[in-house]
């Protein structure tokens, strides 16, 4: 199974601006810049840190999903908040971590196993593999 996404970028890298779009049209020339990345303003537009944490947060939250539903706890709700750090490294940028924060509404689950199902969630996702580079961190609670 492959997943296609495509940008596209003119002019020069500072002023220079782009569209994001993926193959199954939920996103369709979503503009993308210099300044909305690393600055404040353009909230219309998105970035390359926001999409991952995005796919982060879902990957994980269905992993999640269904490890708890296979042990007969299907969850009631999954709220999975993923902060992508995209800090100046040397002359470059770097993605130093990612923080998952996760609040779980599951009935009758103890603390602990709620707690062993969630880090293997967070080391199974298959964007956690993919970004196991990158250090990983995880605050999960049953609300």
């Amino acid at each position: 199974m492959i997943r296609k996404s495509i940008a596209e970028w003119q002019g020069d890298g500072p002023t220079g601006s782009g569209a994001l779009s993926t193959e199954s049209g939920a996103l369709r020339a979503q503009p993308y810049s210099f300044k909305t990345r690393f600055g404040e303003d353009g909230k219309a537009e998105t970035n390359p840190e926001e999409l991952l944490g995005a796919a982060h947060a879902a990957c994980f939250a269905m992993t999640v999903a269904f490890i708890l539903t296979e042990g007969g706890h299907a969850p009631k709700r999954l709220k999975v908040t993923a902060a992508v750090d995209i800090s100046k490294v040397g002359a470059g940028f770097a993605i130093t971590s990612i923080a998952l924060d996760l609040e779980a509404r599951v009935e009758g689950l103890p603390a602990e196993q709620f707690r062993t199902i969630t880090e293997a969630a967070k080391a199974n996702c298959p964007v956690s593999k993919a970004l196991s580079a990158t250090p990983i961190s995880l605050s999960a609670r049953l609300v």
